[in-house]
Parts: structure tokens; sequence; C-alpha cells
């Protein structure tokens, strides 16, 4: 079915106002109903504070040298933030086997810097909380004066450098997995220091990587992003009143499409978190052949791991991880403990060694940790030309949707005028029972009856068009 142009859907609802207008007498909200109906169906930009991203997407974390400056930096060119992911980012030094945790510094600290230099827009960074340079990492980013830092792999509670970050105006953001996590970790940093985190960002189980979720709860509909966001969203909402500040949700796992992007905003997050989409990119800092796997999966190839660090992971499944899961233990030097819970001597692999070989194309030694519609992608695309492609996307999302609503405004206004005739032709019998007083008594109860019952219906009718007109301005704003 073709879809009516965006000026005639928006056309028709001016003239649905109109009418409702008239017959409801929305006059008080019909000047605020007509300033959003004008304005286009654009997304909205994400605001963090002083941060503001005119597209609404933030761009995952991806360690191990898949995001860096240069996919960072084309995506806060796009107008998104850009994300520079600090796990591992040591094996792009040459010393790392000899200083680990050294490397890990020098390379984070000069991939941020070469970011900077690349775009005027917002960069933030990704470090995980369980990491043991965790806070060493952190003060490279404090200390470089990043936008924003996402924190995930752990709750960033004790031990943050609050002040520090305030007097930087560098942001912080956890990533959660829940609404619990989320209530926990603003209750404390209210108690301890007295703020709050700025964003929250909601990792759905159908994200690529390692997940914060157990196997079981990956395909259960309470931990999909429909069933968590909206917790967040509600469970925000005493922080915000409490402390008198508006705390976006940003939300990923799966988010793939325009449509997708859409449908997360509806939610009530303000923003999308998306990883997979931006690794078949020019941009993206892996080496082709790993672009190249994603556009050459299918979906039956995209399946769970179970990973050396202890938790279940996404990847696209190959003979690495079949030849690992049959026994085969690849030689490896542990260059040094950099996650305190993995126990390499136990391990069939090291995980940081797996991914940087796929990460230099060594798809034999490695694999690829990918989201559950990696196998959607057929090409190779630069960053910019990804989000004018979801942002069209979007647009086309928010056409249809506010046809249907447009068409659902129409049928109830027919339902309405054809109720409203019934209800006068009842009130005509009234007044006419009225005259046979007292003979006419039966009836005229009976008559009262239908009125009160077929009034009810029109007033219920009358509040469905008035709500959809306010969730069609709504989307407009």
């Amino acid at each position: 079915m073709k879809l009516p142009t965006f000026e005639t859907i928006v056309t028709n609802l001016k003239q649905d106002l109109e009418s409702c207008s008239r017959a409801l007498h929305l006059s008080s909200v019909k000047n605020s109903l007509e300033k959003l109906l004008s304005a286009k169906p654009s997304w909205p930009a994400l605001k963090i504070g002083d941060l503001v991203a005119p597209t609404p997407i933030v761009q995952g974390g991806m360690g191990v040298g898949i995001s860096l400056s240069s996919l960072a930096s084309a995506v806060a060119n796009a107008g998104g933030i850009g994300v520079v992911a600090a796990n591992g980012i040591g094996l792009l030094e040459k010393d790392y086997y000899q200083d680990g945790q050294g490397a890990n510094l020098r390379a984070f600290r000069r991939e941020i810097q070469k970011a900077r230099a690349l775009s005027d827009g917002i960069i933030g960074v990704n470090i995980m909380v369980a990491v043991n340079d965790f806070h060493q990492l952190l003060d490279v980013a404090i200390e470089e004066k990043v936008d924003i830092v996402f924190l995930g792999a752990g709750l960033p509670i004790k031990n943050i450098p609050v002040q520090r970050m305030r007097e930087a105006n560098v942001k912080l953001a956890p990533i959660v997995s829940s609404a619990r996590a989320v209530d926990m970790i603003f209750k404390m940093w209210s108690k301890i220091y007295n703020d709050i985190p700025d964003a929250v960002v909601f990792e759905g189980p159908k994200a690529g990587g390692h997940l914060g979720f157990t196997a079981e709860q990956l395909d259960d509909p309470a931990y999909q992003l429909k069933a968590i966001v909206p917790q967040i969203v509600e469970t925000l909402k005493g922080y915000e009143q409490q402390h008198g500040r508006t705390i976006p949700v940003i939300a990923g796992g799966g988010v793939y499409s325009g449509k997708d992007i859409q449908n997360v905003l509806s939610l009530g997050a303000s923003a999308v978190q998306m990883a997979t989409r931006f690794v078949a990119t020019d941009e993206c800092d892996a080496d082709i052949r790993f672009k190249q796997a994603y556009v050459s999966c299918t979906k039956e190839d995209i399946g769970l791991i179970k990973s050396p660090v202890g938790m279940p992971g996404r990847a696209i499944r190959n003979k690495f991880i079949l030849d690992t899961e049959a026994g085969n233990r690849p030689s490896f030097t542990c260059a040094w403990k950099c996650l305190s819970s993995c126990k390499a001597q136990e391990a069939n692999y090291c995980i940081s060694i797996a991914l940087n070989n796929a990460r230099r194309g060594l798809l034999s030694s490695g694999f690829v940790f990918a989201g559950t519609n990696a196998y959607r992608i057929k090409k190779i695309v630069p960053v910019q030309a990804l989000v004018h492609e979801l942002k069209k996307e979007y647009q086309k999302a928010m056409q249809t949707k506010l046809s249907d609503l447009l068409s659902s405004i129409t049928d109830l206004q027919n339902a309405m005028t054809s109720k409203d005739a019934i209800l006068r032709e009842l009130s005509a019998l009234y007044e006419g029972a009225v005259g046979l007083l007292p003979t006419g008594q039966q009836a005229i109860s009976t008559l009262k009856q239908q009125y009160h019952k077929l009034a009810a219906q029109v007033e219920d009718l009358q509040l469905n068009i008035v709500e959809k007109l306010f969730i069609s301005s709504l989307l407009m704003g």
C-alpha cells in the first residue's frame, strides 16, 4: 500500500484538528497542537546536560581495536556520539607483552587525541569496570576531557572520581541490564556523592559481544527492550525530580534500522546505541576481512558462545570457536592479568588474543562478536551514508505511524458522528415519552438507560480522538 505524502498526512490531521476543536471544545490546546503539527517528523536530538547530539545514536564501544579514533570521529561528524573503546586497546602496541597496562594507557590516550583532531563532534569512551586498570583508564579519560564516559561490565559505584569529572565537564553513563541496577547505582550515587549519573544505557539481550544476561533470559520477553526500557524510564523519574535534571535513557541491542530507532524512542528512550551496524563501514578500525565476515554470514552462523571470562557472548560461530569447544586449546601467553575474574590457566583460549587476531583479519585464529541482526548487512558503506539511510527509514516509519493514526482518527470521527445522530434521536424520543406521563414511565426508564449508555460511548470516542491527536502531535514534536 502506497503511503500518503507527509504533507497530505499533516493537512488531513490539521483538518481533523479543526473539526474536533469545534466538536470537542479543544480551543484551549488547539494552538499547541497546531504548532507541533507544523514540525517535520525528524528524529529528536539527544541532550545529555549541555551536550547536544543532533543524531540520537550512540555508537557502541567495541573493544580490542574495533572502535577507535577513525570510527568514533566519523560517527561524531555524522551528528551522533562516537565512542573509543578502551578494552584491550593496548594490543595495538608492540610492547603489550612487556608492559600490558602501560600499552593500554598509551594507546587509549593516543586514540582519544586522534579522534579529537578528526572531529569537533561529541567523543565518548567505553571502559569496563571489571578490568584491572579501570581507574587508570578513567584517569586518562578525565585528563583528556572526553565528553562522556560509558561504563559497563560492572556497577560504577565505589571510588568514582565524581568531583574531578564534574570539574573537567566529563559526563558519565552506566551501561545496565535492568531497572534494578539503575535504582541501585542512582541510590548509592545520591548517598555517596550527592550526585547522579548523566544518562543511562540499557544494553538488551540481542546485542553482540558479552551479554549481561543468563542464557535463559536472552529470549525471555521480560528482558527485552520493550519490557525494560519503560521500567528504567519510570525508575529515573524520582531521581530526576530530586536532582532537578533530565536523565536520558539510551537503549541498544538488536537495533538495526531506522524503524527500530523509532520503535525504541516510542518506548521512552531518548536515543539508541548501535554497534553491529557500524562494523560494516569504511571508517571502522578493523581489518576488511573482519567487516566482510558480517557481510558474508548467515542468520544460522550467529550464535552463543561461553566466554573464558564466564559470561555468555554472541558471535559469528566459526571453525575457531568449534575447535575450542571441542577441546583444542591453542597455546597462548598471558601478557598480564587484565581482568580480575579471568582464569587463564583454565581457559580454552585467551579471548583478548582471539579478538585481536580477528581484528587483524586472522579469523582462523579468532572470531567476530556480532549482534543478532548482523546477517542482514549486505555491504560496507561510509558512516555518513549509513546514518543518512537510518534517518530516511526513521522518517518513513514516522510517516507510516502518522498515517495509521490519521486512519484511526477518521474511523473514530465517523463512529462518533453515527452515534451522535442516534443520540439525538434518543433525545427526541425521550422528550416525546415525557409527554405521555404517567403511561410512558417504563418507556422513559428504558430510553434513559439507552441514552446514558450511548452518551458514555460517545464520550469514550471523543476521548480516544483527543488522545490520538495528542500522540500525533508528540510524534511530530
